[in-house]
């Protein structure tokens, strides 16, 4: 392990997984994407005011629903198209659709409210494309509606107040980081409960097995109780009937439950 003390900005260079790399001694400056200490106290800025410009953005809806999946194309077809059907059923009943606003889908379920003449949403990322520090929009072309930011924690925040109901496809580790944050924040009290989907059998039934075999079974690491955070759904279909129950037996406006 070499320390490199000449250089401006101080850094260990280690070997990890037989790739060599750098990590910066003041990763608190890596957090807020800041050079130097005044540039820090710029980005906290921005950062509050994204959290004021998100806000503000979701006092603007009543019920709605917020889609999370994969924002890459190698699943099959049929999930995506699943995601499609499943907004589109919400959106028809009264529901705005949240989503990251990306491709995949994100693209997939914004689709679904956009063809029903729903109301759909992206909280999109703003992202630096190969070649150009720019930060650039991405946003799908389905969004009707959309807010902006350059900060995933900021955007993860807002996506986690969006909604009502929250729907996770098929994904990668962001999917994962915001299924399990929210869980988290759920089983700590943080926030109140709010129905979690997972749709598709095929791809959630291994993770929830290993849920309640290692963490739950084995390791004593979460309770009982805590497998009731979430539903496993297989399909739109199934989920459709899921969230007409919820709102059936909780007395919610009867009009979303008419077919």
């Amino acid at each position: 392990m070499n320390q490199n003390k000449e250089s401006q900005d101080k850094c260990v260079s280690i070997t990890f997984k037989n790739r060599g790399i750098k990590v910066p001694y003041a990763r608190e400056r890596e957090m807020l994407n800041a050079s130097n200490h005044g540039d820090a106290a710029w980005h906290i800025q921005k950062i509050q005011s994204e959290f004021v410009k998100g806000y503000d953005f979701l006092s603007k809806f009543d019920r709605s629903v917020t889609f999370f999946g994969s924002a890459r194309n190698g699943f099959d077809p049929e999930v995506y198209e699943e995601a499609t059907k499943f907004a589109y059923f919400l959106a028809k009943r009264g529901f705005a659709v949240f989503t990251g606003g990306g491709p995949g889908i994100m693209e997939a379920a914004n689709k679904g409210a956009h063809e029903a003449g729903g109301i759909s949403i992206g909280i999109n990322i703003n992202l630096p494309q190969a070649g150009d520090d720019r930060p650039i929009e991405r946003r799908n072309k389905y969004v009707d509606r959309s807010e902006s930011f350059d900060f995933f924690f900021s955007r993860k925040v807002i996506l986690t107040f969006a909604s009502q109901f929250y729907i996770f496809f098929p994904g990668g580790f962001g999917t994962m980081d915001e299924l399990f944050e929210m869980l988290t924040l759920i089983q700590t009290r943080k926030i109140a409960p709010v129905p979690i989907l997972l749709v598709g059998k095929k791809f959630w039934e291994p993770l929830v097995a290993w849920i309640e075999e290692a963490m739950l079974k084995d390791g004593n690491a979460i309770n009982p109780d805590d497998m009731e955070l979430f539903h496993l759904v297989d399909n739109a279909k199934e989920g459709e009937q899921c969230i007409l129950e919820c709102i059936r037996e909780n007395n919610h406006d009867s009009s979303v439950c008419e077919n």
